[in-house]
């Protein structure tokens, strides 16, 4: 081996070793949070209420009285219990959790159609989301 090879392998070499190692990449999938509140039973249960109702109807819950409340809970327990056992599984109230975040998501989807298609035709075209999105005049 001849000098100038020797030094360019040695040279690599230390580059190699000097180097910054990669970040590693989190490669597990996490589920998206229920809620943006904080999850803490011990002051609240706001989390929870979200995650089980969804944002919107929690807080309509929120303005009710105590009676009222466990009234209309009493009617979503009916609809959580699919099998109408009288018992709520845990894959029951798994499956309501997802039904309540999906409904929010379709919600939100139909209400930010709505604002983008200005000629109410159905579609949306790329001089209309520029519009509703940057403000841009007709």
């Amino acid at each position: 081996m001849t000098l100038p090879q020797l030094l360019l392998c040695l040279s690599l070499s230390m580059l190699c070793i000097s180097s910054k190692p990669t970040e590693k990449k989190d490669r597990v999938h996490h589920d998206p949070q229920l809620s943006e509140k904080v999850h803490d039973d011990a002051q609240n249960f706001d989390y929870d209420h979200d995650a089980f109702l969804g944002a919107d109807e929690a807080k309509t819950f929120d303005q009710l009285t105590p009676e009222e409340s466990k009234e209309r809970l009493g009617k979503i327990v009916s609809k959580i219990d699919e099998d109408k056992d009288g018992f709520v599984t845990v894959e029951e109230l798994k499956d309501w959790i997802k039904f309540a975040q999906k409904r929010w998501i379709y919600e939100d989807v139909e209400r930010q159609w709505k604002g983008h298609d200005l000629n109410e035709d159905g579609l949306i075209s790329w001089e209309e989301y520029k519009n509703a999105t940057y403000g841009y005049i007709l």
